[in-house]
């Protein structure tokens, strides 16, 4: 039993967690020049169960600027990149449908340039009775571009401790599969035992039996 209970326990914790509803997380800050980064922007509705749609719109503003460029707006199922300096770098990865709630976009081939502010404005129309209701959410994300990645703290102790748990975990397995053993040994050692001293009670009565035929009988 202990086994089956040790595997349970491993699977259920490599398991990976289930997602239920809407979790509005916040984007990463820090690209790495050369490769893609995803700008987050999630907002979620305050009731699930009623209707609306969402077009989303990206702004960009570079440091030193005071206005924002409108680079890209989604209104399902259509995506449209709006500036220039991004044409064919955005590509959609939110939202397949017109209830957008994830209004992320992948940035393809950052350059040093992508450093700025983002803006990402959720335009939704709530359809209730008797009259709809118009909401807007705009929410930011300060992304600096670095030529390489930098660690955080977080990551460095999140893997040192997943290296840990695996470490442990085949341990525990080891020791477990040595109890098995042995307590299995031990049974077979017992049967045999049991086994052997069958056998020589037996030929002991056999003995027995032979010697009494063997003895001739008083005249």
């Amino acid at each position: 039993m202990i086994l089956p209970v040790c595997l349970v326990v491993l699977f259920s914790l490599l398991a990976p967690r289930c997602r239920a509803g809407c979790a509005e997380v916040d984007s990463l800050t820090e690209a790495v020049a050369g490769q893609r980064f995803l700008l987050g922007c999630i907002s979620c509705k305050s009731r699930e169960e009623v209707p609306a749609r969402a077009t989303v719109d990206w702004h960009f503003r570079p440091p030193g600027q005071d206005q924002f460029w409108h680079i890209f707006h989604y209104d399902h199922p259509d995506a449209a990149v709006l500036h220039q300096d991004f044409m064919d770098r955005l590509t959609w990865h939110g939202t397949l449908n017109p209830d957008v709630q994830t209004g992320a976009v992948f940035l393809h081939n950052v350059t040093f340039n992508d450093t700025g502010t983002y803006r990402c404005t959720f335009s939704r129309v709530l359809f209730l009775s008797p009259t709809n209701q118009q909401v807007s959410v705009e929410k930011e994300v300060e992304l600096t571009v670095v030529a390489e990645a930098n660690r955080e703290l977080a990551s460095v102790v999140s893997e040192i401790m997943m290296y840990v748990l695996v470490v442990v975990l085949q341990l525990w397995l080891i020791v477990v599969l040595v109890y098995c053993y042995n307590k299995t040994w031990d049974e077979h050692e017992a049967r045999e035992a049991r086994k052997a001293l069958k056998n020589q009670n037996t030929l002991l009565v056999s003995k027995d039996k032979c010697d009494v035929n063997l003895v001739p009988p008083d005249a």
